[in-house]
């Protein structure tokens, strides 16, 4: 019997930064190390990312980093972890070149350079421990799904994945492969659950390959796609509407720019015209019902630059009378608000939205009837439901125990948590640190909740800095309180709230200064206290307070 463990590092309880890891006996096998982008509350954070100390500390033990696809959910977080392991990593062709985009756009791993193209055929051994791979669809060409062969049976690791009966040759499933892992004996499969929560089909692409040609030829003027930048199904889908209807295309974004020159150059994405792409300073050349404007933002995400383009402020592009602004990706919930937010903006530009959901149900994952069927073929025998908040990772246990598995043999991980095979279960076996790490430019984790409070204080009540000179020998104020005030209130509205506080300032440090003992920080912290009172009962708010006492000698 070998010494198997399953953690999640991040991917469960959550949508996005997809990070698993499979132990066995000594070896660690890293399943995808993806990102998720930040949430509202999140302000001034560019991506989240999992916590891999762990990792750092078992580096030592890494047998590789095994990547399901290109997405960033999946490899966003590779450069972090190559920066202190520097170990294998393996993945289909375009998944790697994908991957070294995100490795050479991070200083401390531009030069790395320990990778390997595999594909369903390839077979790898560690020591004792078999590790091989199968094709499965999802938005991307080439997604693999993982399989390392124990002594107790096959852990399976999905990655993202739909069953499409329509998918062309790149994106097809192969059915006989799962069958054949599915024989040789399943001990535990880690499974995505990003659309357990629906029994509704999915739309095959080549359905929604012909809903996107028709609402691009129907329409008169510019066409302004909005899309994921990885999503090459999609982007192809577009390609070739655009070729059908006579329309050139603009790629908007470097994300984009690359992501595209990188498919075009293996042949994951085909042009029916060379000419068919355009930059952007050609748009003069062209009359709007021959362009296509693609765009999908900063680190492909759109929607924020659909915002700019509503009010003036993208480079390239503004929306004006007679664009279509037509969304091809499924916004997250957590997006929802914000998309309805954009939507009014376009149409007081002059635009008009359609989003392709409100006609197909759009997904690169799964329904619950697809994860039923991919556990038909494995017929595991221990389920772990990854990739999905945790109504997600629930549907797709109850999707589970209908087709016969065992409520005690699905476990709905925690972040950290060991799950430990030992005398012939699954058991809890501790936890290592998971959690969020916070990226914020070049800082990595530096973070944290009380940077995202004061961050948030800061955007909802302002800023309220005061400035005042002691002399402390003398005991005395030497230069009389002033105060300035950023986002708090209207200042010339305000003089009377701004006179009094200074006032209030003056007495509490002439007070504090007929005391025997002196502190810096108690006489900063007695005039944030008496001012933050003051405020609140003038105004009901709780700006940020700043005093800056200074010394003269």
């Amino acid at each position: 019997m070998s010494n198997s463990k399953i953690v999640a590092l991040g991917g469960v309880r959550e949508n996005g930064k997809n990070l698993y890891l499979a132990e066995v006996d000594d070896s660690i096998f890293v399943l995808d190390a993806g990102l998720k982008y930040p949430e509202n509350g999140q302000l001034g954070v560019d991506v989240v990312i999992p916590n891999m100390e762990y990792l750092f500390e078992n580096k030592e033990r890494i047998a590789g980093v095994f990547l399901t696809h290109g997405h960033a959910d999946a490899i966003g977080a590779l450069p972090y972890l190559l920066a202190e392991a520097k170990v294998p990593v393996f993945g289909s062709e375009l998944t790697i070149e994908l991957a070294k985009l995100f490795v050479k756009n991070n200083d401390s791993v531009k030069k790395f350079n320990d990778f390997h193209v595999i594909d369903e055929n390839t077979e790898i051994e560690f020591g004792k421990t078999l590790v091989s791979f199968f094709r499965t669809t999802h938005s991307i060409p080439e997604s693999l799904g993982v399989v390392i062969k124990t002594k107790d049976g096959n852990i399976v690791y999905t990655g993202d994945f739909k069953f499409d009966q329509a998918a062309s040759q790149s994106y097809r499933t192969d059915f006989s492969r799962l069958a054949e892992i599915g024989r040789e004996g399943v001990l535990a499969l880690l499974s995505d659950s990003a659309n357990a929560d629906s029994n509704v089909q999915v739309a095959s692409e080549s359905e929604v390959g012909e809903e996107i040609s028709q609402t691009i030829a129907d329409w008169e003027g510019r066409v302004i796609v909005a899309a994921v930048a990885s999503n090459l199904s999609r982007i192809q889908q577009v390609f070739d509407a655009a070729a059908e209807s006579g329309r050139r295309v603009v790629l908007t974004g470097f994300d984009v720019e690359n992501i595209v020159r990188t498919a075009i150059r293996l042949k994951k994405l085909s042009l029916a015209d060379e000419r068919l792409l355009i930059k952007p300073k050609q748009m003069a050349k062209f009359e709007d019902h021959e362009l296509i404007i693609l765009e999908t933002g900063r680190m492909g995400e759109p929607i924020n630059g659909l915002r700019k383009m509503s009010i003036g402020r993208h480079r390239y592009v503004e929306i004006k009378e007679g664009d279509l602004i037509y969304i091809v990706t499924t916004p997250s919930i957590a997006k929802e608000a914000i998309v309805a937010r954009v939507e009014n903006m376009i149409y007081q530009a002059g635009g008009v939205v359609k989003l392709i959901t409100q006609h197909l149900r759009v997904s690169g994952h799964g329904n619950a009837r697809d994860l039923q069927l991919m556990i038909n073929l494995l017929q595991p025998k221990y389920l772990f439901p990854v990739q999905g908040e945790y109504r997600e990772l629930d549907a797709h246990a109850r999707a589970a125990m209908e087709v016969g598995m065992l409520p005690e043999n699905i476990f709905i991980p925690k972040r950290g948590s060991v799950m430990e095979y030992d005398k012939g279960d699954f058991v809890p076996g501790g936890a290592i640190p998971a959690g969020d790490v916070m990226i914020d430019g070049n800082a990595i984790g530096d973070v944290g909740n009380i940077v995202l409070r004061d961050r948030k204080v800061l955007s909802e009540d302002g800023i309220f800095i005061v400035a005042i000179t002691v002399n402390r020998k003398e005991k005395k104020i030497v230069s009389k309180a002033k105060v300035h005030t950023r986002g708090f209130v209207y200042v010339k509205k305000s003089r009377d709230i701004l006179r009094e506080s200074s006032e209030l300032i003056n007495t509490t440090v002439e007070n504090y200064l007929g005391q025997k003992d002196f502190d810096w920080s108690e006489l900063k912290g007695a005039v944030r206290d008496n001012l933050a009172k003051y405020l609140f009962e003038q105004t009901k708010r709780r700006p940020a307070i700043l005093p800056v006492v200074m010394e003269v000698k």
